[in-house]
């Protein structure tokens, strides 16, 4: 028994050192793997320095979709409302409402910001004035420059302006949005946040943009289920919203169709037809450098119009507001456009009616100006 228990003590003696032997290098390997070679951090939103990369680099998860528009009575009762006035199919019209869901993120994303949010201009820029946009911007311009000529010449809109609002709209199609539009319009039309200031008003904007996406998509054999875009329910690269699309999009290469999803061609003639539409200038520019005397400059009345051009440069002058020399040659209104830097000075300029025009796409100064900026960035890369 004795010899026995010595032999049993023996063989675990050895298993173990056995085990250990072949288990050190293993450990040791892993230790100088996770020395020289760690793992790859992917930086979460907050912390990408390049915003035109945060999309692609962010591993978000899904959105949980809410319910189905099919279990809202109102929802469906609309449906054959809309069915009815707009001459649809019932059945397809409650099919693409009632498979519609509400998606919480698009409620929350539609939110203004909090009150007390300083605007920055510089910051707002920074967001699409980038190496990324611009380097997507020059093979845009060179992939497409006789269509891009093409338009100017039909309807007087210059090249660098087309190729400025693709850019900051997704970036030459690298951002078109991810939300269902189907998605986007109910849920902003029957569930729009109603702590916004002005609920009503944007619900009943909504509510028309569902009706002008199933008169399109029913007009064009389209499944309105199939399509995406933003949370607003914008489209393709130049992110136009259904009733644009239906009035100003145009078949720009002849195909026979209007496909704003992968034809440069439509894309650039629908943005130049939208802004001809807009009152679009040709050889008008779109600003000027101006700036308030420090004493006695009328800022209040010069402000009231917001972006609306209103007075004549000798006006602006007059109210305390010196422009360059171009601009007192400015023979149309002008408006005194104000770009807030948070706490740093503001940026003034004197808007014309074609930067107003610009705006007709996105009801901000910072995003007109955006768009110019980008495309003249653009112009200088091309020529060099």
């Amino acid at each position: 028994m004795k010899k026995i228990s010595i032999s049993l003590h023996l063989t675990l003696f050895f298993a173990i050192v056995f085990i250990a032997i072949n288990l050190t290098p293993a450990r040791a390997t892993e230790q100088k793997k996770s020395q020289h070679s760690p793992i790859k951090r992917v930086k979460p939103l907050a912390e990408s320095s390049n915003p035109a990369k945060r999309t692609s680099l962010a591993k978000r998860k899904p959105e949980a979709p809410g319910p189905l528009y099919a279990s809202q009575v109102d929802a469906m009762r609309t449906a054959d409302s809309l069915a009815l006035r707009l001459n649809l199919p019932q059945a397809w019209v409650r099919r693409a409402v009632g498979d519609a869901r509400y998606m919480p993120g698009i409620a929350r994303a539609i939110s203004p910001p909090p009150v007390g949010t300083v605007k920055n201009w510089a910051v707002y820029r920074s967001r699409f004035i980038d190496p990324i946009r611009i380097r997507a911007g020059v093979k845009f311009w060179q992939d497409n420059r006789e269509t891009l000529q093409r338009a100017e010449s039909q309807m007087g809109v210059p090249a660098e302006i087309i190729v400025g609002i693709v850019g900051v709209e997704t970036i030459y199609g690298q951002q078109i949005g991810t939300y269902r539009v189907m998605d986007a319009l109910c849920t902003l039309a029957f569930n729009f946040p109603a702590q916004h200031p002005r609920a009503s008003e944007r619900a009943a904007f909504f509510m028309s943009e569902l009706e002008a996406f199933l008169a399109l998509t029913h007009r064009t054999a389209t499944d309105p289920l199939a399509l995406r875009g933003s949370y607003a329910g914008a489209m393709g690269l130049p992110q136009f919203m259904p009733s644009s699309w239906s009035k100003y999009a145009i078949d720009f290469d002849d195909d026979g169709r209007v496909d704003l999803f992968h034809s440069a061609a439509d894309v650039i003639g629908s943005v130049a037809n939208y802004f001809k539409a807009f009152g679009w200038r040709p050889g008008m520019p779109t600003h000027y450098s101006v700036r308030l005397v420090s004493d006695g400059a009328d800022k209040e009345a010069l402000l009231a119009p917001d972006i609306l051009p209103s007075f004549a440069s000798a006006e602006m002058v007059a109210k305390g507001g010196e422009l360059d020399a171009d601009g007192l040659l400015h023979s149309g209104p002008l408006a005194l456009v104000q770009l807030q830097n948070g706490d740093a000075p503001p940026l003034f300029l004197a808007g014309t009616e074609n930067f107003y025009t610009i705006t007709r796409y996105n009801w901000s100064s910072y995003y007109a100006l955006a768009v110019i900026e980008l495309g003249r960035e653009i112009a200088a890369a091309m020529s060099k």
